[in-house]
């Protein structure tokens, strides 16, 4: 298998989740490919609700479901033995399973004899299932955008997704390039770029986004931030595979200081846009920013305004809070410059 490719309908296995929160991956499936989502499966001390219809294994099964997907943050890094009956039936039924967890679901005895008795598949999305090539660095044909934040979870695969909607209800030519797990089971297939073994991970990204057609888009997931030094190497990993022709700045204003890093200010956006910018151009020099995408939920509506102008004025470019405004002016900035 050259990258997890995972067949939809879904069934969104939320076990027995203690709270919304653990189902927020299963959440972002819903929210991105509704059509994809038939139900959701829950056990009675489940807290979660995605309100979608609850089922069955038995009734997802009837309904056409191709794969379970444990989109769930399960307790204590393992999973209970009540799920490994239910999965087991799946599997037994014709479903595939996909798992975020990390705990490896292909190292289950019970699950790995039922997908192999049964001619299923299990995909843990979160681990590699191939090696990955060293970067070449040679530019190859088609466009590429990749999200970039001052920090980490500051909205980047929200606005590669919202960018992929624009850009598709306009009939461009684009695809959404996960590169996490969530992303992946949106997407269908991708791979998980933070496990990846760092001497390849600008390799896999070559992988992931090869040569396409002259109007195809590449719309690449951002991971982590150039800024936050938990996990900078994978950013510019990315930043080098993915030899963007376009970026876009990621940003959640009012953030006290970097993610887990008390001591670390968050930087200026044209701080860290002029170092992304200069990593980015190693790999293509015509390389550009074309907006600028702001997380704007814990500030009031004025505060969000006077931000958005200053950006605006600041960098050049179209600013929007992509859940309230839309990436529509982002979209209109890259018709117009490529």
């Amino acid at each position: 298998m050259s990258r997890f490719e995972i067949q939809n309908p879904y069934l969104l296995f939320l076990g027995d989740a203690p709270d919304q929160l653990a189902a927020k991956t299963a959440n972002g499936v819903k929210v991105w490919r509704p059509d994809w989502c038939l139900g959701q499966f829950r056990f009675p001390a489940c807290k979660a609700d995605l309100g979608l219809p609850d089922m069955t294994i038995e009734e997802a099964a009837a309904a056409g479901v191709k794969t379970v997907i444990l989109g769930v943050a399960n307790r204590g890094g393992f999973i209970p033995d009540a799920w490994i009956v239910e999965l087991v039936k799946a599997l037994n039924l014709g479903m595939d399973i996909a798992s975020g967890l990390h705990t490896r679901i292909t190292t289950i005895p019970a699950l790995k004899e039922a997908a192999e008795k049964n001619g299923r598949k299990l995909f843990d999305v979160r681990h590699p299932t191939r090696d990955y090539p060293v970067a070449s660095g040679v530019p190859r044909t088609g466009k590429r955008l990749l999200t970039v934040g001052t920090d980490v979870s500051v909205g980047k695969m929200f606005t590669t997704l919202a960018i992929e909607k624009e850009m598709r209800d306009r009939g461009m030519n684009a695809d959404f390039r996960a590169t996490g797990q969530t992303g992946i089971f949106i997407a269908g297939s991708g791979l998980s770029v933070d496990a990846v073994i760092a001497d390849f991970i600008s390799g896999s990204i070559e992988w992931l986004a090869p040569e396409n057609s002259e109007d195809h888009w590449d719309l690449i997931e951002g991971q982590g931030s150039l800024y936050n030094v938990s996990y900078s190497g994978v950013t510019l990993g990315l930043i080098h595979g993915a030899q963007s022709d376009a970026l876009v700045m990621c940003h959640e204003i009012g953030r006290p200081h970097m993610r887990g890093l008390p001591d670390y200010e968050v930087p200026a956006i044209p701080t860290a846009m002029d170092t992304i910018l200069h990593m980015a151009k190693m790999v293509n020099s015509d390389v550009k920013f074309v907006g600028v995408s702001l997380n704007t939920s814990n500030v009031t509506a004025e505060e969000a305004e006077a931000f958005k102008k200053k950006t605006a004025k600041e960098t050049g470019l179209p600013v929007v809070d992509p859940l309230k405004d839309g990436v529509a002016p982002i979209v209109d900035n890259i018709v117009a410059s490529y």
